[in-house]
């Protein structure tokens, strides 16, 4: 059961550090706070304030709690392929096939705009920053990056569904966001916030908690620019999953395989960091889910586990005290330095044994050890989603 750990803060974490919870007191002490902050199950330090912290605020926002990966999500796609159809085929060959089709790592981007649908998005999203007057002066290469993943626990991923329901099921699973651009956009508004509370003398308790208030100049051009950033990372992930299904279905092909009329059954996809405008507790407050789904009633997300672990396919539970929110992915238990520290090369490779994927230190601090166990978040997230699905890797893709 969840429980107040202080004035303003409800807490559905049963793993949860004391730095996570201060930086949960601290976001909470804030005057436009309400009804209160959740702490999700996959709760963890972050900068500034916690990842996996929802916030309600009423005529504000706070850019840095949003975050510089604006939009980032997952996507999962189930396909009308069975895991008995894939008996024999080489996965290594699809990795290397996806490798060479999406950028990985930051800094890695398309050399060209190949696809039509990669030039029809393009476009969407040139037309609507020009309506909206968005300013991407700053990332002159941001359609290259449209359809890259970039690094850290962002990830491509062939799964098997298990358990109830369409046991064997093939699913495609994606994790990324607004890659540069975004960084770059969340960055603009987090000096601009910053600079106003230093110049109007705000005090605030730590300055990632800066603030613009609706109503400002600044509050409008944060807004506009940050639902552009937040429809080029959807678009983003959906691009690659695009790109996903044409090498799955030819690698298919290639394997001697028929494939089906349309691979893709079902396309799930849900921002995780991110802000929306909605009414909570008979207010109209601004959400911030820093590390959190939209767990609305009979809303459809995506939780991942770590690279070896199992992930969820899940229906919101409408429940209003978790701020109609529920957890993103396992949260870090351990720091990427000190997981370097604690695991091994060796540890990797047992922990990601039967999957495919690249092997190397560069990895190491994605270890499923270096976070809270998958198993243990969704217990603790039993009041906020229903379980639909449940899925085991294949094959996982990362950049460095």
């Amino acid at each position: 059961m969840p429980e107040m750990i202080a004035p303003k803060v409800l807490n559905f974490a049963s793993i949860l550090d004391d730095t996570t919870r201060r930086q949960a007191a601290e976001i909470s002490s804030l005057p436009f706070i309400h009804p209160h902050v959740a702490l999700m199950p996959d709760a963890h330090a972050g900068k500034g304030s916690a990842v996996g912290t929802v916030i309600p605020t009423v005529d504000a926002v706070i850019p840095a709690a949003v975050g510089v990966d604006i939009g980032c999500g997952m996507i999962g796609v189930a396909t009308s392929i069975g895991r008995n159809d894939l008996d024999g085929f080489d996965l290594a060959d699809l990795r290397r096939r996806v490798e060479s089709t999406i950028p990985l790592s930051p800094g890695n981007y398309n050399e060209t705009v190949r696809f039509p649908h990669t030039q029809a998005r393009i476009a969407e999203l040139e037309e609507s920053a020009s309506d909206n007057d968005v300013d991407l002066s700053h990332s002159p290469k941001w359609r290259e990056q449209l359809g890259s993943l970039g690094g850290g626990n962002h990830f491509i991923e062939l799964c098997e569904q298990v358990g109830s329901g369409d046991t064997g099921t093939i699913w495609l699973f994606l994790h990324s966001g607004s890659r540069g651009v975004g960084n770059k956009i969340a960055q603009k508004h987090i000096r601009v916030a910053q600079d106003r509370c230093r110049r109007e003398h705000i005090g605030l308790p730590h300055p990632d908690l800066a603030y613009l208030d609706s109503g400002t100049a600044e509050f409008d051009d944060y807004i506009r620019e940050l639902r552009w950033a937040q429809r080029f990372a959807f678009e983003n992930r959906a691009e690659m999953m695009d790109r996903f299904i044409s090498v799955f279905d030819v690698w298919l092909g290639d394997n001697g395989f028929r494939t089906p009329e349309s691979i893709e059954v079902r396309r799930i996809n849900c921002h995780h960091n991110y802000t929306e405008n909605v009414e909570i507790a008979d207010k109209a407050v601004w959400l911030t889910r820093k590390g959190a789904i939209d767990a609305s009633a009979g809303t459809y997300g995506l939780i991942p586990g770590s690279m070896g672990t199992r992930s969820y396919v899940v229906r919101g539970r409408g429940n209003e005290p978790g701020l109609f929110s529920a957890p993103h992915g396992a949260g870090r238990r351990f720091s990427r330095t000190k997981a370097k520290k604690l695991f091994t090369l060796d540890d990797l490779a047992e922990a990601m044994k039967g999957i495919e994927y690249r092997h190397g230190r560069e990895w190491i601090d994605e270890i499923p050890a270096a976070y809270k166990p998958i198993d243990q978040i969704m217990d603790d997230a039993r009041d906020l989603v229903e379980v639909e699905a449940v899925l085991t890797q294949l094959l996982n893709v990362k950049g460095t």
